[in-house]
């Protein structure tokens, strides 16, 4: 019989549904346990009780004083930066083996992308999922970085405006300076630039991530060949995951001004990645694809950190 780990979810929006579905679903490790928001009438805790998961909807203090806390494992905060900060400081004075996996912009642990560096932070108590834009496009940058050196990289994300709950559109600020540090201690960019876009379009699209690199001069087959097999290791955990059209490449001729901070001239090379997210649609329709491939990441990154647990074990 498979081993599993109780967890228990913080935030009953979009995420926090979107994430107990998967959990349930998907996973070989997990076991759901609780779901905990605070909104009495919020649609994810009215289905977490139809489908017989205990719920609270006094928040993290409202967890630590269930019955069920005592056996939780990991805990999944997908609420907002700042809520983060005062969760993290609860369930770590109520339980300090508590596990949490972050899946808000707050970054207080370590940046974690599955399938850049999840291993390295299989044992860490607390790890932050960067942004729905960062794992969508960090990925790139490291695929990039691990054959030649990335001088700048700059990610542009475009997600539906009605995927956009209201703790992403609090995070606004939190979105770009988060995936703008992880897109350079992750994906190895010397410096790295992000943008978030809501698109308001109806009906409303998929979500389109374009990335642009510029690195040292390096044989484009080898760098493609890097990103191609980077996309089909994301695409294993997101199946919506895919090129839009193939990853174009431009020389840069020596000292050509750019207008970029710190960067007065540059000379190498320029590749550009063309990405789209389909959603899986297990809560959302499936233009909600950054929705999807953030808990995806979670759910990839808890998975990880249950097969170590249990290899100890």
């Amino acid at each position: 019989m498979t081993q599993k780990l109780k967890v228990a979810i913080v935030g009953s929006g979009n995420i926090g549904t979107d994430l107990m579905i998967k959990v349930m679903r998907n996973s070989r490790h997990l076991e759901m346990s609780v779901m905990v928001g605070i909104d009495p009438n919020s649609d994810g805790l009215a289905r977490a009780k139809r489908l017989g998961i205990a719920t609270t909807h006094e928040g993290v203090d409202g967890l630590i004083r269930m019955p069920e806390f005592k056996d939780i494992d990991v805990v999944f905060d997908a609420t907002s930066a700042s809520a983060h900060v005062k969760n993290d400081a609860l369930l770590r004075t109520a339980k300090p083996s508590i596990r949490h996996v972050d899946l808000t912009p707050a970054a207080i642990g370590p940046y974690c992308i599955p399938v850049v560096n999840g291993d390295d932070y299989c044992d860490t108590l607390n790890v932050n999922l960067v942004t729905c834009g960062g794992q969508a496009t960090i990925p790139i940058v490291a695929a990039v970085s691990r054959v030649a050196k990335v001088h700048y990289a700059e990610i542009v994300a475009s997600i539906a405006s009605k995927s956009a709950g209201p703790g992403t559109r609090a995070n606004i600020d939190e979105f770009t300076e988060t995936t703008s540090k992880a897109i350079e201690v992750v994906g190895g960019a010397a410096k790295g630039r992000a943008i978030i876009i809501m698109n308001p379009a109806e009906p409303p699209l998929l979500m389109r991530d374009t990335v642009y690199v510029l690195s040292e001069a390096a044989d484009q087959t080898t760098v493609e060949e890097s990103i191609l097999n980077m996309v089909a290791d994301v695409h294993a955990y997101v199946p919506g995951y895919r090129l839009k059209q193939r990853v174009q490449f431009e020389i840069i001729p020596q000292d050509t001004p750019l207008n970029i901070p710190g960067h007065g001239h540059f000379s190498g090379l320029k590749t550009s990645v063309f990405l789209e997210v389909e959603g899986a649609a297990h809560y959302l329709p499936a233009y909600a694809g950054n929705l999807d491939i953030m808990t995806s990441a979670a759910l990839a990154t808890a998975d990880r950190m249950a097969e170590s647990i249990f290899a100890v074990r």
